[in-house]
């Protein structure tokens, strides 16, 4: 299905007074960073805006600029003359965003997710980006907007984050050249990158350590995967933000080609997060077989539980997976 251009969208934004915008829960750099961005821009144009996450704004995200911007849900029944969801490849994901307004007037769905259900009134997807940071820088770059070392910084932080420190295959050319023009708008790239991969709470260095004691190869050695059960997170302490990332340490195996993440939720769900390092191995179809989805290298389920048959359930179609490319 074609997108609309960039100042379809702007002309489609520009009779809103009041805007929300929203990114899906347990939010990772692209979310938050293109949700600040987006706000930013929203606010110089004198619009009233709200930018919501259900976690809110998480502890380790606060070095972006205009972090709070960020914040929960509040109150039920909140109208807005626009709502702008960004980085949310499913509409449920926008948790207790959703709980909390009425139907807007306009509802504008901007993602990367190759699994986006395309749920809004105004739907921009474009798979082939490597971040919905991105896709914003292009949106405000083609309008003509004013990239301020604010915008700048958190679009770097949202490209950045989702490239992997820009190394996934799905970074190209483009991305180095946005990144160049961020810098260029006044990105402290030192700075910046300090507080993105070196300042990690011990907490998180506890759960590398679990990570590696637990992890568990199969199909020879080509499939990873490890688990967290609510006992662990009681026992070291750790938040569902130190999770992120974690998985890439597995992954980095030579032999592995899939790395999974098993997570125990309250109330019995398992949360699961895949990776591959294989374009053969699509993640994204095999989580698509437990209603989840995300990128063919990256890709998220939730299912039911208990952990242990979940773990067996997809371990066995991930590895069915892996078995098809020998």
């Amino acid at each position: 299905m074609k997108n609309p251009t960039f100042r379809e969208i702007a002309a489609a934004l520009e009779p809103a007074r009041t805007v929300l915008v929203a990114s899906h829960l347990r939010p990772d750099g692209d979310a938050l960073g293109s949700t600040i961005a987006f706000a930013l821009w929203l606010k110089s144009l004198g619009k009233e805006v709200t930018a919501w996450n259900e976690d809110g704004m998480l502890d380790k995200f606060r070095y972006l600029p205009e972090a709070d911007l960020v914040s929960k849900p509040e109150g039920a029944g909140r109208k807005f003359d626009a709502f702008v969801a960004l980085d949310t490849s499913v509409k449920n994901r926008l948790g207790t965003v959703l709980d909390a307004i009425e139907e807007p007037a306009l509802f504008v769905n901007i993602d990367h997710h190759i699994s986006n259900g395309r749920y809004g009134a105004v739907n921009y997807i474009d798979s082939s980006s490597p971040a919905t940071g991105q896709i914003v820088f292009e949106f405000l770059k083609e309008i003509g907007a004013e990239i301020t070392p604010a915008i700048a910084a958190n679009l770097f932080a949202a490209i950045s984050t989702d490239t992997g420190s820009f190394q996934y295959p799905s970074t190209t050319a483009t991305t180095y050249r946005v990144g160049a023009e961020l810098i260029e708008a006044g990105v402290n790239v030192g700075a910046l990158s300090q507080a993105m991969y070196d300042s990690q709470p011990r907490r998180r260095l506890e759960l590398l350590r679990h990570a590696l004691n637990d992890a568990k190869f199969s199909e020879d050695g080509r499939v990873v995967s490890f688990s967290l059960t609510q006992d662990d997170v009681a026992r070291l302490g750790v938040l569902p933000e130190d999770n992120e990332g974690i998985i890439d340490h597995l992954r980095s195996v030579d032999s592995v080609v899939a790395a999974v993440f098993f997570e125990e939720l309250e109330g019995g769900k398992v949360r699961v997060s895949s990776r591959s390092k294989d374009p053969r191995v699509d993640v994204c179809k095999v989580c698509g077989v437990f209603g989840g989805g995300g990128h063919a290298l990256a890709s998220g389920a939730r299912m039911a539980g208990p952990l242990k048959d979940a773990e067996e359930k997809f371990l066995k179609v991930l590895c069915d997976e892996v078995g098809r490319i020998d």
